[in-house]
């Protein structure tokens, strides 16, 4: 099995025991959505602070939310165009909140080689909404993009860890290699497909 299919598979796994209930409550995939949204920003704040163990919990539990809100738009038939493009836009600004909040605990606090972990989290900013843009963009073109080592799932499970066990910056320059890599990977393969399909 290829790694797009191991992770949906695991995402089935988690959520198949939790979309029944939420669905019997009438709790909607846009509310869990926003739900994300704010658990993401609050994450961010609490960083901000420096309440790194605090911020990894809100992250983790984010990134439950933010499998549940397709899972349970699949099961309940509900999934729609705009509501893939809200869910999408939704992970982008939660990524981007998390990432500042880091992004200004490192520029008010610290050593003077934190301006390294300035650097870092910007890469990782940047190279994570191109993995996501050249996605979207290679599907506005009609190509599958479903190839990626480090796509969101990752992203989120790498920092929350490092949040977690005090290793932010180990963190960080794990994503940073890595999300550069699948950048880079994204490319080839659709270059790979131009050159197949004569496009």
């Amino acid at each position: 099995m290829n790694l797009p299919g191991i992770r949906r598979k695991l995402a089935h796994r988690i959520t198949s025991p939790i979309v029944g209930t939420l669905s019997k409550m009438g709790i909607t995939p846009n509310a869990l959505t926003f739900i994300n949204l704010g658990l993401n920003v609050l994450a961010g704040v609490v960083i901000a602070m420096g309440h790194f163990l605090t911020g990894g919990i809100l992250v983790l539990v984010s990134g439950l939310f933010d499998i549940l809100d397709g899972a349970l738009a699949r099961q309940t038939g509900s999934s729609t165009r705009f509501g893939a493009i809200l869910d999408s836009t939704v992970d982008r600004i939660a990524e981007a909140a998390v990432l500042c909040g880091l992004l200004y605990w490192y520029m008010q606090n610290g050593p003077q080689e934190n301006r390294l972990a300035v650097v870092l989290v910007l890469i990782v900013l940047v190279g994570s909404f191109l993995v996501s843009y050249i996605k979207a963009r290679a599907e506005g073109v009609g190509w599958r993009c479903e190839v990626g080592l480090f796509t969101r799932a990752e992203r989120v499970i790498v920092l929350a860890l490092g949040l977690l066990i005090g290793q932010v910056f180990i963190a960080l320059c794990i994503l940073a290699v890595f999300v550069s890599f699948t950048v880079v990977q994204r490319l080839v393969h659709l270059w790979k497909q131009a050159r197949t399909g004569g496009d």
